[in-house]
């Protein structure tokens, strides 16, 4: 075993977008393994769009990251030495530990994962948080009917294309949005959406989406906010169900952005039911998600696509990549 463990701290609080100096890679000791702890060896790290709002200092729905310290998000390895009851060295473990080659721990927020269901990267994408996201984020509130026309903001992420794929299979027409014509291409002949567009080549996204959803949208799920949720509350069907997943487009603001009044209104006239969520409150319900997904992929019904950056101390330009929009597919980091 090493004794050295190559971690990356926050090094300062990013004003607007980050740059990677506001990363430090840093090299600490690696503690001895106590009783009821066990050692993981990261093989893979995940980087998803809600750590930029824990690197500011305001407390959200979870703590902030602090300075001079590991950044906490989802990693997959596996167990090198143990002296847990639970745990044993060849075991693969999902959890919270962070961006950091080994974690030392006693268990807490970890599970097992089972590598015979799908390469253990799947442990931080369809298989993971953005699969159970996409799973009950859609399922438990879009509520969806065959027949029903979908849409889906930051539809080529991890989460969004999950959830134009599961409205397929639902019987569902799905219309998505994303940044590149390749991620469009990528979502209609891969993905199978009906319909989609590049929001950046287009300035009225209203009328983009009155043309894309003649009928109207029963469900929507919202990866974005902004402008595009804006256009799509207006063409709202009675009964509608909005699913708040993330407001990406102002994650990086530095100031509070002002939109129409339009939201509360077409929720009112249109008896439409808008739900946030954070995935941990389905956290009891996850074998379910799990085993369905899995499945979904031994059918050929769910696919998906992963990004992966070799390095840990390559984290940070993972991370400031990914809300830039460059991934295509679940943005990792491969440690080794």
């Amino acid at each position: 075993m090493p004794t050295t463990n190559r971690q990356i701290h926050l090094a300062a609080r990013p004003v607007g977008f980050p740059m990677e100096s506001d990363f430090r890679l840093v090299e600490a000791p690696l503690p001895a393994c106590g009783d009821g702890q066990f050692i993981v060896k990261t093989q893979y790290i995940s980087v998803d769009p809600y750590m930029r709002g824990r690197m500011n200092e305001m407390k959200g729905y979870a703590e902030p990251f602090q300075i001079g310290q590991v950044i906490t998000g989802g990693s997959v390895g596996t167990v090198t030495e143990s002296k847990h009851p639970g745990f044993k060295p060849g075991d693969v473990v999902q959890g919270m530990w962070g961006w950091q080659e080994y974690a030392l721990t006693a268990g807490e927020m970890c599970s097992k994962f089972d590598p015979t269901l799908a390469p253990i990267s799947t442990a931080l994408g369809v298989l993971g948080m953005p699969g159970m996201t996409a799973y009950f984020g859609f399922l438990d509130i879009c509520k969806p009917k065959a027949g029903e026309t979908v849409f889906v903001s930051g539809a080529a992420g991890a989460v969004g294309s999950l959830v134009g794929q599961i409205a397929k299979i639902k019987g569902c027409r799905a219309v998505g949005s994303a940044g590149t014509d390749e991620k469009i291409e990528y979502l209609l002949k891969e993905d199978g959406f009906d319909a989609a567009f590049n929001y950046k080549k287009v300035n009225d996204y209203a009328a983009k989406l009155r043309e894309l959803c003649p009928k109207g949208i029963d469900g929507y799920f919202d990866n974005v906010g902004g402008p595009q949720s804006d256009a799509a509350f207006s063409l709202l069907n009675p009964f509608a169900r909005i699913s708040i997943c993330g407001q990406i487009s102002m994650y990086n603001s530095t100031a509070p952005e002002v939109g129409p009044r339009l939201v509360l209104t077409m929720l009112l006239i249109r008896q439409a039911t808008a739900t946030g969520f954070l995935v941990p409150q389905f956290a009891a319900r996850y074998p379910e998600g799990i085993a369905q997904m899995a499945q979904w992929i031994k059918e050929g019904k769910i696919h998906y696509r992963e990004d992966i950056m070799d390095g840990v101390e390559n984290t940070p330009k993972a991370f400031i990549g990914m809300l830039n929009g460059n991934n295509k597919g679940k943005q990792l980091v491969r440690v080794g």
